[in-house]
């Protein structure tokens, strides 16, 4: 089970990248709100389950797409979560993974999932935005790239190339 999650996780780092690469690549996609404001929260998300399965030490910092001043930030910004993810899923043990954490944002009922469990829907989370973003690059007259699991498997899981 874990090393299918740890393979969603280098998945999601190439088709992140993918995307990147495909947006940066066709200026009224770049400049796209919609896209960005979605770039954003997909790595906001992405940001705030490591954050949730992490030690919780300090304070989960939300940011906002402005913070932002151009696509290059945020795209450094999103390449660095996967860096850091990448070293947390490398540490974790099976046991760390298997144990259950409290999900913050979901009050009456309180949810409780194990940090698989929760790294799972993050994997999920992103790929639906990842969607979104590729319907709205081909609305823009742009290609997406095909960034399905199954092709990842049929590249032979190549690692992520950013732009």
């Amino acid at each position: 089970m874990f090393a299918t999650l740890r393979d969603m996780y280098k998945h999601q780092a190439w088709a992140d990248a993918e995307h990147w690469r495909a947006i940066a690549a066709y200026p009224a996609a770049r400049d796209d709100t919609a896209i960005r404001d979605r770039l954003h929260h997909i790595h906001l998300v992405q940001r705030a389950f490591l954050w949730m399965v992490g030690d919780r030490a300090a304070p989960f910092e939300r940011s906002k797409p402005e913070d932002f001043a151009s696509p290059e930030q945020l795209r450094v910004w999103g390449q660095e979560y996967h860096d850091e993810i990448a070293r947390f899923l490398d540490s974790a043990s099976d046991g760390h993974l298997d144990a259950p954490i409290v999900i913050p944002w979901f009050q009456d009922p309180p949810l409780s999932l194990t940090r698989a469990e929760a790294l799972t829907q993050c994997a999920m989370h992103s790929h639906y935005h990842r969607g979104q973003n590729a319907a709205r690059l081909r609305a823009l007259g742009g290609e997406p790239p095909s960034t399905d699991l199954i092709v990842w498997f049929w590249k032979g899981r190549p690692a992520a190339q950013w732009p």
